[in-house]
């Protein structure tokens, strides 16, 4: 399953950002979204639930790359498929940093973070008007 965000406002942006294709991947903080939550990384081939702010599925997706980097190191290239409209990679840091901060993450420079890959494979066709 991947739940994007925190439930609300922002679950609901993230997944509309994917379902629209602007949104081929997301990041996620090692020690906080996996080491504390005894999940294990994803894997290429994996496919996921996405699911919803009401916890419904929407879309399946499947993983297509995933890279571990020093939060320092997370590379342009990544922000920009998070399709969230960063500017800068330092855009990406101060609202990834200010996020993980929030949730209680630990963030330095050296912080691993995992830069997760997917493309959609399968999303319910809106119906007709």
């Amino acid at each position: 399953m991947l739940e994007l965000g925190t439930p609300g406002e922002l679950r609901t942006r993230l997944t509309d950002l994917v379902l629209s294709g602007a949104k081929t991947a997301t990041a996620g903080l090692l020690t906080l979204d996996y080491e504390a939550e005894g999940e294990e990384l994803e894997h290429v081939g994996e496919r996921l639930a996405l699911v919803d702010d009401a916890g419904d599925r929407v879309a399946d997706v499947e993983v297509t790359r995933v890279d571990l980097h020093p939060f320092a190191a997370v590379p342009w290239e990544f922000a920009q498929a998070e399709g969230e409209g960063f500017t800068s990679i330092q855009h990406w840091r101060d609202a990834h940093r200010r996020y993980w901060l929030a949730q209680g993450g630990q963030v330095d420079d050296t912080a691993t973070v995992v830069c997760l890959w997917f493309h959609v494979t399968d999303a319910p066709t809106p119906a007709p008007e």
